[in-house]
């Protein structure tokens, strides 16, 4: 087998590393990259071998979103194949992604892309937070890949997921090594924010799982995971993955961990590249000799393209976010963050801790200017590159195709999910209307799952008189706007009183009842206020339809599932452009790929890409804003269209004057 060198042609990687070093953030330079050698097996705790059984069942449990309090998140709901691993929601600029960081300010610079989690909620009843009000919040950081996560010896950006796990309810030592995934698992579902609800403990998230169908409100079921369910309980699962009947929280934390162990995503050009198998494009290989030369490699090296070390390296100021410190509580650690390998990374829709960037040419472009912000632990690899602009994008393509797994961007073989309830159409919907009173027109909260046999369906309204007299009522006609409060619901009327901030929240039971599946019902809550019109309030009515498990009884059929996608074409970022902009396409299955560039007339102005073969991947192509013969163009609209053997795809983008 031919060994591969971080290395441009015939240059020894050990010079390479002496020539740029990077710093460990603990103290000291780190070793020279290793030489790439195929990923190792997967490393495995003693104490929780891998099992089929046990790996589906955590597979059940990670895209579950019963998981938390509301029934609306899942594990899966911020860690996605088809996104790298992280969370596709998480890209900047995008509504109801926002954290406002250490000055809990929205709109300013220390602004964090984070995750969406749960509205703040009690015991399920949802209440107003003093950031979000009764929105969802934002996690404090961007999610980290769960792909290929068996090889990490510390989880989260600061490892505070360490390798010793003990039974959080019994505090006996479980794995003495190797727990750092098991770790990992016990914070979410307890988080207020993320999954949980103030005063959550592991009791309430057993009990929830003794109750439920396993992922009963997830559609799209792939076939073998069906199968292993087949209608089963979460009791007889667990008692099959461990041998004797429990749900416990270090049985749900194994399990997970398990399935996480399972994906490996060692199918990438750059893993036949490693073989000897492949070759890359001129400009990859380009950017292939540049990733050593310039130090890239002296944290992303090996085979994982990480050190698993944490290094600070001036993102943001230091004291923002404490990093590694709040671990170590080691000064020379704040704002330390853990690199991230960079398989996959082209998927993902944001990057750095704080998700403050959107493609891999800011990225690039952040390094080659030497960080934004310094500090005295910065580590010394941080300075300008001084690379052109053709370099950039040479590293860039590196990046690209070469280190993304088709598998995982067709979300294929082990890669295969559920479709997500919250990523469905049968969320409620809240429609128009309502009746001002003394705060404006209530907002009714209606975000969980109307599944027959929910106990506690629960809608919230936010923005009423404060104190006041509340009704819900739910009906198959929808219930008028004015004219009073309806005296009766065909589903529920439920009375409350509301907080002093206006808020309220009620809860409506659906029986289990299949004369109910597929049938749609109307909310909308009143609210006595003596300014508005009759002394009733009203909130815009809110739509759902009721359905069983798995989408049983919803009026639209599942659709059966799709052929192979075989390209997908991005939107370019940024877009409006004033300089340039990234183009990104995926291909999925190998194909004579041609990207130009059209103005409105029709007229191609641009041959960005032309390949009579290209293997499958994610490309991230630049335009400059300029013709074939290297003339600024004008501002306006263009179109740019990606044509491939098996189909095509166009996009607009707009350039600024």
């Amino acid at each position: 087998m031919r060994r591969i060198e971080w290395l441009a042609p015939m240059v020894l990687v050990a010079l390479m590393a002496a020539a740029v070093p990077a710093v460990h953030a603990q103290g000291g330079p780190p070793p020279p990259p290793p030489p790439l050698n195929p990923l190792p097996p997967v490393p495995v705790p003693a104490g929780n071998p891998i099992t089929a059984e046990k790996a589906n069942l955590g597979k059940v449990l990670f895209w579950d979103e019963q998981l938390s309090a509301t029934r609306t998140v899942a594990c899966g709901s911020c860690h996605q194949p088809k996104s790298g691993g992280y969370d596709p929601r998480t890209v900047a600029g995008a509504p109801g992604t926002v954290n406002p960081g250490l000055d809990a300010a929205f709109g300013t610079a220390d602004d964090i892309h984070g995750s969406p989690g749960v509205v703040l909620n009690t015991a399920g009843a949802l209440q107003s937070s003093a950031l979000y009000g009764m929105h969802t919040q934002v996690t404090g950081r961007s999610s980290m890949s769960f792909i290929n996560s068996a090889y990490v010896p510390q989880a989260f950006w600061d490892g505070r997921a360490g390798t010793t796990f003990i039974d959080p309810e019994t505090n006996a030592t479980v794995l003495p090594t190797g727990g750092a995934l098991e770790n990992q698992v016990l914070g979410p579902p307890l988080s207020s924010v993320e999954m949980g609800s103030a005063g959550r403990v592991w009791a309430d998230i057993e009990a929830r799982l003794g109750t439920v169908t396993p992922l009963a409100i997830a559609r799209g079921l792939p076939a073998p995971l069906s199968q292993y369910i087949g209608g089963r309980s979460y009791a007889a699962l667990f008692a099959e993955a461990f041998g004797s009947p429990g749900i416990t929280a270090s049985r749900i934390a194994m399990a997970i961990a398990t399935y996480e162990r399972t994906l490996v995503s060692d199918q990438t050009p750059f893993d036949s590249l490693i073989a000897g198998t492949t070759t890359l494009t001129p400009q990859e290989q380009q950017g292939f000799a540049l990733f050593g030369q310039v130090g890239c490699a002296g944290c992303h090296g090996g085979s994982m393209t990480t050190d698993n070390v944490f290094h600070y390296t001036g993102v943001r100021p230091a004291a923002e976010d404490s990093g590694r410190m709040i671990v170590t509580h080691n000064l020379g650690d704040l704002g330390a963050m853990k690199t991230p390998s960079l398989r996959n990374v082209a998927l993902r829709g944001s990057y750095m801790h704080d998700g403050r960037f959107t493609t891999l040419a800011q990225v690039v472009a952040f390094y080659n200017r030497g960080g934004d912000f310094t500090a005295p632990n910065l580590a010394p690899g941080i300075r300008p590159l001084n690379l052109t602009q053709q370099q950039q994008q040479a590293l860039v393509a590196f990046m690209s195709r070469p280190m993304t797994d088709p598998r995982v961007a067709q979300e294929s073989g082990p890669f295969a999910r559920p479709l997500l309830y919250s990523e469905s159409a049968y969320v409620p919907e809240v429609l128009a209307g309502g009746v001002a009173g003394s705060a404006g027109i209530p907002q009714p909260v209606a975000l969980e799952p109307p599944l027959a046999g929910n106990g506690d369906f629960t809608v919230g309204v936010f923005g009423a008189a404060a104190g006041a007299h509340a009704v819900l009522v739910i009906d198959e006609a929808e219930p008028p706007a004015s004219g009073g409060v309806p005296a009766t619901g065909s589903l529920a009327r439920v009375d409350v009183t509301l907080a002093a901030d206006g808020t309220g929240t009620a809860e409506a039971p659906i029986a289990d009842d299949a004369s109910l599946l597929g049938r749609t019902f109307y909310g909308r809550w009143y609210v006595d206020d003596a300014s508005a019109a009759d002394g009733v309030a009203s909130s815009p009515a809110f739509r759902f339809v009721v359905f069983g498990a798995n989408g049983e009884g919803l009026p639209l059929p599942v659709p059966a599932p799709a052929a192979p996608r075989t390209l997908r074409l991005y939107a370019g970022s940024p877009n409006p452009f004033p300089a340039s902009t990234m183009l990104r396409f995926d291909l999925f299955t190998t194909s004579a790929v041609k990207l130009n560039v059209y103005d409105v007339t029709g007229r191609a102005v641009r041959r960005l890409y032309d390949r009579s073969s290209a293997m499958p991947g994610t490309y991230a192509i630049q335009w400059d804003g300029r013709d074939d013969s290297g003339r600024d163009l004008p501002g306006g609209m263009y179109f740019y269209r990606l044509d491939t053997d098996h189909g095509s795809e166009t996009a607009r983008v707009v350039r600024l004057q």
